[in-house]
């Protein structure tokens, strides 16, 4: 039996992905009826699954059911969640369970302003990530990090985002973004091999600048080399790229490198 306030609960409530946190999701952007940059989140979920090995939902019909939620009037942002289904009390997973998915239809999330255009502010915080190789890049369903950044950041109104440094502090990411630093026309973005998520933008702006001959770099990024930085910008699926314009009370230009990443993904 399972009660949940109280009441009397169905079967197939007690689910892995809200017992452990034991599944990945996806969040799509919509435009004009249809999710944007499908086939890469697929992609991203197909890789999360193999990493935890999960049995991988047929990408068709994932394909079919989000594009069915995209095309739902008012639909603005369709969020994909697959878990590895119920699974008891211990932490083993039973190998014969099916996975579990779960589609929703949002409406776009309304954002003061036009940060696109105006820019935003940051701030560091103290909220540092763990660092789990066997995790990095993935988009699992343990945000408890993020959760407590994201309630950080709401003690400094005027920013816009946190930026999030790994527990040796190292810059990794921010608390919904990825995150890029231009100096002397070099974009530099930190890497991922230990924590933070590998999003499908980020994926899409280097596979773009690889093309173009822009120098770019991966690698362990200190914070205090934003410093010198000439740009920065932050980017994620949802918001598209954003330019900061001040961090930690420092202003900084918009540049030339922020606007071509910007029309770079409105187009895609």
């Amino acid at each position: 039996m399972l009660w949940i306030d109280g009441v009397e609960a169905p079967a197939g409530v007690l689910d892995r992905g809200l017992e452990f946190g034991d599944g990945l999701f996806e969040t799509l952007a919509v435009a004009d009826g249809r999710p944007r940059r499908l086939e890469r989140h697929l992609a991203r979920l197909a890789l999360g699954c193999g990493r935890l090995g999960i049995a991988a939902p047929d990408p068709a019909t994932l394909a079919a059911e989000l594009r069915h939620a995209a095309a739902q009037p008012g639909t603005g942002v369709v969020k994909l969640i697959v878990t590895r289904g119920e699974g008891g009390t211990g932490y083993a997973a039973d190998p014969g369970r099916a996975p579990c998915r779960r589609v929703a239809a949002l409406p776009a999330r309304a954002r003061a302003g036009d940060p696109a255009a105006q820019g935003v502010a940051v701030v560091t915080l103290a909220t540092r990530l763990a660092e789990q190789p066997l995790l990095a890049g993935l988009k699992h369903l343990n945000r408890l990090e993020q959760v407590l950044a994201r309630a950080e950041l709401a003690r400094s109104p005027a920013a816009a985002e946190g930026l999030m440094l790994d527990v040796h502090g190292r810059l990794v990411c921010g608390t919904m973004t990825n995150v890029y630093l231009v100096t002397h026309g070099r974009v530099v973005t930190p890497s991922l091999a230990r924590a933070g998520v590998a999003g499908v933008l980020r994926a899409e702006l280097l596979e773009g600048w690889a093309g173009a001959g822009t120098p770019c770099e991966i690698r362990d990024v200190e914070p205090a080399e934003i410093a010198t930085a000439t740009e920065v910008f932050v980017s994620n699926a949802l918001i598209g790229v954003w330019p900061v314009v001040n961090v930690d009370g420092r202003p900084l230009p918009v540049g030339p490198v922020t606007r071509a990443a910007q029309a770079r993904a409105a187009a895609a």
